[in-house]
């Protein structure tokens, strides 16, 4: 006959096997569980990817259960995530951003390595870039993936029933400037697509002996600036309301790039009469928005987040980047083109693209942006040197 404590112990060692067991099963659902995702975007990106990002809510409702949209200014977001981070907190679980945020976070170390590091949750992704965009993906250095592309500028943006004597260099503009003080006016590059791609491009134009080097290969940039300072009235903290004073009439001319000029075109904050005007020995400094995730979020989600960024990198939703041209073109991935877009998107584009675009994109020299250090210092300097008194 089994002795009583004998069946008792079995008893408990079988409990404590199914126990094991549901537990098991208990975390396994657990990870299958959908996640929430709150996606933070300092660009102004989301007007190009939202639609895209809850396409795969709505096709994944098994990963995904909720995500929440935020805008940010770029200067700020660094500083947060890193107060973010120190607390041990994720509160943030994707950032879309420009250069801007991408270098200083690249800088102070906030961001996910993602290449090669993750390659295996990413086959075959450099490939599906287009040569320009591909060349905007190294600026990441592997910190975050490219999902939008912009052949950006500077370019000069002005009403012609004001400007008449329409400026086609630096010294011209400067000029200009002097003889219509406080009717140029454009915003502060740390925060401003169009801001910081005229202060890039301008060691191009003005033959800097480094234009890769704002500290010591700028003399010529930073002296022009110094100059331009004395007729412009003051610097917004970000492109829009740079927008909204040109199309009120309350300045005449600002910087610009071609997404920054067809948009509040299409959205009438700007009158579509408008015109634009290249430097006559100008150089494209390109631009890119792109997909990066801080430190700290769980891998639960990393799993999901992956799989949402190259469901990002479709053409489907690469497609939808077209918008109403504020990133014109916007794709960043091949064989993308705009009879692929919404009807209204391709309607925009052919209503108030500017057909000398094309033209200026072949004939004119292309380059990446400064890298992260480099572009971090200029902003610095900038700020410090030419901003310091005129920033709001």
């Amino acid at each position: 006959m089994k002795s009583r404590t004998g069946l008792s112990v079995r008893w408990a060692a079988m409990c404590v096997a199914v126990s094991a067991v549901s537990a098991v099963f208990a975390t396994a659902a657990q990870a299958a569980d959908p996640v929430s995702i709150n996606i933070v975007d300092v660009a102004g990106n989301l007007q190009l990817t939202q639609k895209g990002f809850e396409a795969f809510k709505a096709k994944y409702p098994n990963l995904v259960s909720a995500i929440t949209f935020t805008n940010a200014p770029a200067p700020q977001l660094p500083g947060k995530i890193k107060a973010m981070q120190a607390a041990g907190r994720s509160d943030i679980d994707l950032v879309v951003t420009g250069t801007d945020a991408l270098a200083a976070g690249i800088q102070q170390g906030l961001w996910e390595k993602l290449l090669p590091d993750q390659a295996a949750a990413f086959p075959g992704v450099l490939d599906k870039y287009a040569p320009g965009p591909r060349k905007m993906q190294d600026i990441a250095q592997g910190y975050g993936l490219e999902v939008t592309y912009m052949p950006a500028g500077p370019l000069l943006e002005y009403n012609p029933a004001k400007v008449t004597d329409v400026p086609k260099t630096p010294e011209q503009l400067l000029a200009w400037c002097k003889a219509h003080p406080n009717k140029l006016i454009y915003a502060r590059p740390a925060n401003s697509g169009p801001g910081r791609t005229f202060l890039m491009g301008l060691p191009y134009v003005l033959g800097d002996k480094d234009p890769t080097d704002p500290v010591n290969g700028w003399d010529k940039t930073w002296a022009f600036l110094k100059q331009l300072n004395d007729c412009v009235p003051y610097y917004p903290g970000g492109t829009s309301a740079v927008m909204k004073e040109l199309g009120e009439g309350t300045r005449d001319m600002t910087v610009t790039v071609t997404g920054w000029d067809i948009n509040p075109r299409a959205l009438g904050i700007v009158p579509a009469e408008f015109k634009v005007q290249a430097f006559d020995n100008m150089t494209w400094v390109n631009d890119a928005h792109y997909m990066v995730i801080p430190k700290g979020v769980p891998k639960e989600k990393l799993d999901v987040l992956y799989k949402l960024m190259n469901f990002m990198l479709e053409p489907a939703q690469q497609a939808l980047t077209y918008d109403d041209g504020y990133f014109y073109p916007g794709p960043a991935v091949k064989d993308v083109p705009l009879s692929m877009a919404p009807a209204k998107s391709q309607e925009v584009i052919q209503k108030y693209g500017r057909p000398e675009y094309a033209k200026l994109l072949v004939d004119r020299p292309h380059v990446v942006p400064l890298n992260a250090s480099a572009m971090v210092a200029a902003f610095q300097k900038w700020d410090r040197e030419i901003g310091a008194q005129k920033t709001k």
